[in-house]
């Protein structure tokens, strides 16, 4: 079995620990944050303590190559938010509009 059997390769923003919806970057962020595996998998208790060995694992082994996914996929979510800001659902628009309307009443303030 290779390492990255272990993963599920969805696209180029997305890698997930296969049999979860649990991206690697999770699991990384946690690492670099100095969380060991016992702590991570207090935090995540639906991985495997081999789910979390094996990411790290696959981190170090591929160190630039996630690093710059990682710092791809924080482009990408900022780039959605930005969007979404600028283009917002209807939903979020009538809640704009209402959260406007209690703020004029002097209702809600910011």
């Amino acid at each position: 079995m290779k390492i990255e059997d272990m993963f599920e390769f969805i696209n180029p923003t997305a890698i997930r620990i296969k049999g979860t919806r649990v991206g690697i970057e999770i699991v990384i962020e946690q690492f670099l944050k100095g969380a060991d595996p016992r702590e991570i998998q207090r935090l995540y208790p639906n991985l495997t303590l081999e789910q979390i060995y094996v990411t790290i694992t696959y981190y170090l082994l591929n160190k630039k190559k996630i690093d710059t996914y990682i710092a791809e996929g924080i482009k990408h979510a900022e780039a959605a938010y930005e969007e979404q800001l600028k283009n917002p659902s209807p939903g979020v628009k009538r809640l704009m509009k209402i959260k406007a309307e209690l703020e004029a009443q002097g209702y809600y303030s910011a």
